[in-house]
């Protein structure tokens, strides 16, 4: 299993030249934290898969997905998360979903910060929570 240079996702991360994301969107594979018996490689296909055949990606900085079993167990994507009700959970919010949101789920993000934020309190500067959540 080696690694092939010049290999990027849709984002333009490197990434592994058997990384699921290069053929299934994010939600359809599973992405941990490092490789595992639980997600065998099948040098059949050139894949990682759990038991139950679901593709995984053993590297979650290079895809920009945080660890977890999106395609096993149904989860939304981070940025697919729904915003927090509390203001005061923005910031920690915003940056998680950025972190790992594509560029087109970023406008959608930050207009719903600036909704709950400007909800709780009509003199908050955006701008500045939103910096300081980012920074």
């Amino acid at each position: 299993m080696t690694e092939r240079s010049g290999v990027f996702a849709g984002d333009g991360r490197p990434v592994c030249s058997m990384c699921p994301s290069l053929r299934h969107r994010g939600g359809e594979f599973d992405v941990v934290a490092r490789p595992s018996r639980d997600c065998p490689f099948d040098p059949a296909t050139g894949y990682r898969f759990t038991a139950a055949g679901v593709p995984v990606c053993v590297h979650p900085e290079r895809v920009g997905l945080p660890a977890a079993p999106y395609a096993s167990d149904g989860l939304p994507l981070p940025w697919e998360t729904p915003p927090p009700a509390e203001a005061g959970e923005v910031p920690t919010w915003v940056r998680a979903v950025l972190d790992a949101a594509p560029p087109d789920a970023c406008d959608e993000v930050i207009e719903q910060a600036t909704q709950i934020l400007l909800a709780a309190d009509p003199a908050t500067d955006v701008t500045a929570v939103l910096r300081a959540a980012l920074g």
